[in-house]
């Protein structure tokens, strides 16, 4: 695939003060490299430069120091902003405009006939699920998930080859989530690209091919999303999850035998053991103390576990 965002030592620096002004460095020196056709995850805790980089690649705010391009031309290129959609984290629009009023509009803002922009703005907001009969409710009246939604049908009024999102799950329930998740697969398989930010880790490793990770302004780890889990894994070995015995019980009897720690869990507990010859002799416990086996799963580093060690 080609690389359609190609970013070179992009900075942003802000000033602070009144009188002695300082200088705070919100992103620092990012160069990164996305290809076509993917779900991208640009992740990183609170002020790390997420949404600043996001303003960025949008004109929305300028560079300090560096470039970027975005389908080959440059950021600033109005010709290039026809062929991209953009959600911000949290959608404000004129209030007193009804949805399908507020489709239109941005439809027509690229250049559709009003026929064009009324018939895909109705299959927009029915893929986002926002019910037909609020289609025509003012915007102040909308929920923020409501909001989310209509904000992500806009994103994609003009058919964009790429689409960045900002936080698109903000204040959606969870059948929301469910649906944008379905919306963003749906997009990838049509060819398109989506660059999103989000802090609900297991939506970035439900979807995401790619990820980035930001740590105060600096790009800290970046890319393939299982092959970095599997290069900084700390752990190996299974987790056996038992039912139908007292923890207690099962702890004393393999006492000396398996050094692991039991975690209690509803309907039963589990325990990280290093190889299938300590599995085999929780089976054999098991057999003898009439415990039940509920599974066994390798164990592997989760995204919140590769997250949470690059913050710290």
């Amino acid at each position: 695939m080609d690389t359609i965002i190609e970013i070179k030592g992009l900075t942003k620096d802000y000033e602070k003060g009144f009188w002695k002004k300082k200088k705070i460095r919100a992103l620092d020196d990012l160069s990164l490299q996305v290809e076509g056709g993917q779900i991208f995850g640009f992740l990183g805790g609170n002020g790390a430069g997420k949404t600043t980089t996001l303003k960025l690649l949008m004109s929305l705010i300028f560079p300090t120091e560096g470039s970027a391009k975005i389908l080959g031309a440059e950021i600033g290129d109005p010709a290039m902003h026809q062929k991209i959609g953009y959600c911000p984290e949290s959608p404000y629009f004129y209030d007193y405009l009804k949805a399908d009023e507020l489709m239109v509009y941005f439809g027509r803002l690229f250049g559709m006939d009003k026929g064009s922009a009324e018939k895909r703005s109705a299959e927009l907001l029915t893929r986002v699920g926002l019910e037909k009969k609020d289609w025509k409710r003012q915007l102040r009246k909308f929920s923020k998930g409501m909001l989310q939604r209509v904000g992500l049908a806009q994103s994609l009024i003009n058919d964009p080859e790429i689409v960045f999102m900002d936080e698109p799950m903000s204040g959606l329930d969870p059948i929301g989530r469910r649906q944008v998740r379905e919306l963003i697969a749906e997009l990838r398989e049509e060819g398109k690209t989506v660059f999103m930010s989000s802090h609900i880790l297991t939506d970035i490793e439900a979807l995401c091919d790619n990820v980035a990770i930001l740590r105060k302004g600096r790009l800290v780890e970046e890319g393939n999303l299982a092959e970095l889990l599997r290069s900084t894994a700390q752990d190996s070995g299974f987790e056996v999850s038992v039912g139908g015995i007292e923890s207690s019980v099962f702890k004393e009897a393999i006492k000396g035998k398996i050094a692991s720690e039991i975690n209690v869990k509803p309907g039963g507990f589990s325990l990280n053991v290093a190889n299938e010859q300590d599995v085999e002799a929780v089976l054999a416990s098991l057999n003898k103390l009439g415990g039940r086996l509920i599974g066994v799963n390798p164990v592997r580093q989760s995204l919140e576990e590769l997250f949470v060690r690059e913050e710290t």
